[in-house]
């Protein structure tokens, strides 16, 4: 798992009908002193994340075992929001 910050949505009309009725959100990867990476995924939501959330973020074949992903042709799920980052005893990010 890695930690993100939802940063976009992402609409496609025609696609994979296993993907139909799923949210796809654009996720910027995050350290874990909360600063954002160079790094980027398109992960389907499973948990009614919105823009501006951090999230936690599972890829490859972790992706397609939540309720929402199963059996469905992704690499990339939101299987979390986080409330609270706690780092060495520091608090990095609190929602």
């Amino acid at each position: 798992m890695v930690l993100g910050i939802v940063i976009g949505t992402v609409v496609a009309t025609q696609k994979d009908e296993k993907l139909t009725g799923g949210k796809l959100l654009v996720v910027q990867e995050l350290g874990v002193d909360g600063k954002p990476k160079d790094r980027y995924a398109v992960a389907m939501d499973s948990v009614g994340a919105g823009v501006g959330e951090v999230v936690l973020v599972a890829h490859g074949g972790s992706a397609r075992m939540t309720e929402v992903t199963k059996s469905k042709p992704i690499d990339s799920v939101i299987m979390a929001i986080v409330d609270v980052l706690e780092v060495n005893g520091d608090i990095i990010y609190q929602k």
